[in-house]
């Protein structure tokens, strides 16, 4: 066993703090009004918090060092993605969330329904619900792999300990607790990375000097000469840019993990903030990480014996594990603990919401959808969410113990997997959101098509960027849903206010300040990028 006593006590505190928090919180809850949304009673900084943590998971703090300090065609590229928030933000501000909002949704499928049919709507659910479930198998095993390594716990035992943790104060507290916690586990989580930094820049003399130590190709933040289209160059500048700029799209304006957050604010001006927030705070946090795998990446240059106490996992260096171990080496005892509490922290407030949200989409879309008699009361509606939760919380645990037969690859085949479908989700959604007669047969349709586009160019055009993806996927979605539409099976019977309008658009003071601003820091994250590449 690697942490001592003090760090298990330190651990202990954070869990039963978590779980007293949602008990005391759970008092409020009345009606799945209050588990999912809070009756959107919850100010913008809150909400832009928890959708920054429920993206910002143990796969993205160990995964983005490692990328930085030792992926093959890794470095400081991963910056460029950074470049499309600012502008997706803009987007879904002035085209997606107006409409959303003023439906009052609880599940985003539900706009489905309305302007297309129920089978489009249930469509979209279930890839929702396939895609994250899993992925939140990968996230409970990614991070058990941690506790396993730090504490010397069996995975089984590691697994248990995290996934029912989280079960537990989910289920007890609803999205209230969940906001609150994320935005606790967002404090420890920066507080022992800058700690973790600022003790980086003490052991290399300095920021220059650490800078100065990491090699100069993985320097580079910038790649203006390749554009991934058939030159095998996966982290070129334009698909970074470009399909960066359609998955956030997709991620954070169509994706039930994030809009529900989006829809608990107290009205749409409020909610405009929360996409202001969260571009404002979300590169600095990246930034913070991608400093930090310089930092391990420096500490193995001159420490060539770390590579050899990295775990290896199917004969080669799991390069993921990277961070922990570099915890291990370097923190004292208690510390340890703290930064077992930060990862715990990533871990959990990525898991969480993504359990909330699947609760409501089920709730939401399948039984509540498909109950016939009269509704249920306030309370049974609250007791079927808790069984919700409950429910996806265990099947993501038992499916975290099948990932170990994947783990060399799954990351990778995640991220690929997500580029696969966030390009043809979100073009189901302009479709409804920037198309008159459209129907849910050409909807569908557009996001088969749109799907196997992908996989054609996955299996038979490796040589181009998977990033790219997203934008081919949502191209093919959009404009095969319109011509079959149009040609094949035509709608004309369609509702106006379920279709985004320019004339119907209110463009206040306030929210084209808000444009503006993005747009400035759209600049200034270019710049900063720029800076590396002439350091």
């Amino acid at each position: 066993m690697i942490i001592t006593n003090i760090d298990w006590i330190v651990i202990i505190i954070y869990l039963f703090s978590l779980i007293s928090l949602s008990a005391y919180i759970s008092r409020e809850q009345k009606s799945k009004e209050d588990y999912f949304i809070a009756k959107r009673t919850l100010g913008p900084f809150k909400l832009s918090v928890s959708v920054i943590a429920t993206q910002c998971s143990t796969n993205s703090i160990i995964g983005a060092p490692a990328f930085i300090a030792f992926a093959s065609g890794g470095g400081l590229v991963w910056l460029q993605y950074e470049l499309a928030i600012p502008i997706a933000m803009i987007f879904i501000m002035i085209f997606i969330f107006p409409i959303f909002y003023k439906l009052r949704l609880i599940s985003v499928y539900e706009y489905l329904e309305f302007r297309f049919d129920k089978k489009t709507r249930l469509l979209l659910s279930s890839l929702f619900q396939f895609i994250r479930v899993f992925a939140t198998a990968v996230t409970v095993y990614s991070f058990s792999i941690i506790i396993e390594l730090i504490t010397g716990l069996n995975i089984i035992y590691s697994v248990l300990i995290l996934g029912l943790c989280t079960i537990i104060y989910d289920i007890l507290g609803g999205i209230k607790a969940i906001i609150y916690s994320d935005i606790l586990q967002m404090a420890i989580l920066i507080i022992i990375l800058s700690g973790t930094f600022i003790f980086m820049l003490d052991s290399f003399d300095g920021f220059s000097n650490l800078i100065n130590s990491f090699p100069d190709d993985r320097l580079k933040s910038f790649n203006f000469s390749n554009h991934g289209l058939g030159d095998n160059e996966t982290f070129a500048f334009l698909p970074m840019l470009l399909g960066g700029f359609f998955l956030y799209v997709s991620y954070y304006g169509c994706d039930q993990s994030q809009v529900q957050r989006e829809l608990s604010a107290r009205n749409q001006d409020e909610g405009q903030k929360i996409f202001l927030y969260n571009s404002l705070i979300r590169f600095p946090l990246v930034l913070l990480y991608c400093l930090i795998g310089i930092g391990i990446s420096v500490y193995a240059i001159q420490n060539p014996d770390f590579l050899n106490k990295i775990p290896q996992n199917n004969g080669s260096t799991n390069y993921n594990l990277a961070l922990p171990v570099y915890l291990i080496e370097q923190l004292p005892t208690g510390i340890l603990g703290l930064a077992l509490v930060a990862l715990f922290a990533a871990a959990m407030s990525s898991i969480d919401s993504v359990l909330n949200s699947l609760s409501a989409v089920t709730m939401e879309d399948f039984l509540k959808s498909f109950k016939k008699k009269k509704p249920w009361s306030a309370d049974k509606e609250l007791f079927y969410s808790r069984i919700c939760t409950l429910s996806w919380g265990l099947i993501a645990i038992f499916l975290s113990f099948y990932v170990d037969d994947i783990a060399s690859t799954v990351l990778e085949a995640i991220n690929k997997i997500g580029s696969l479908i966030n390009g043809p989700i979100l073009g189901v959604f302009l479709l409804g959101l920037f198309t008159y007669r459209v129907n849910g047969d050409g909807a569908c349709i557009g996001l088969l098509v749109g799907f196997l586009l992908n996989i054609v160019l996955w299996m038979f055009f490796p040589s181009i960027s998977w990033l790219w993806w997203n934008v081919f996927g949502f191209m093919a979605t959009y404009y095969t849903g319109i011509m079959y539409s149009h040609i094949i099976c035509r709608n004309d019977a369609y509702n106006k206010s379920y279709i985004w309008s320019i004339y119907k658009f209110r463009f206040k003071f306030a929210w084209i300040k808000r444009y503006i601003i993005l747009l400035f820091w759209f600049v200034l994250i270019f710049l900063i990028c720029l800076a590396f590449n002439y350091y």
